[in-house]
């Protein structure tokens, strides 16, 4: 049986880290949707899986070369 839950979440404070952005910064970001950044909810519990921040930072590439 697949599983189809990624053990690999990560908090707020890991994203905060790895972007380099604050925690009130991720906040805003879901609050006003100003990015499509998905994240998961569970109660007051907010967690991201590190293949959809993978896919922010590639969507987010600017210049990148064709060659």
């Amino acid at each position: 049986m697949t599983n189809i839950f990624p053990s690999n979440l990560m908090t707020p404070e890991q994203v905060s880290d790895y972007l380099g952005v604050s925690v009130e910064t991720l906040n805003v970001w879901r609050c006003t949707k100003r990015y499509n950044l998905p994240y998961v909810k569970a109660g007051r519990l907010v967690r991201y899986r590190l293949q959809d921040i993978e896919a922010f930072v590639t969507s987010r590439m600017q210049g990148e070369s064709n060659a």
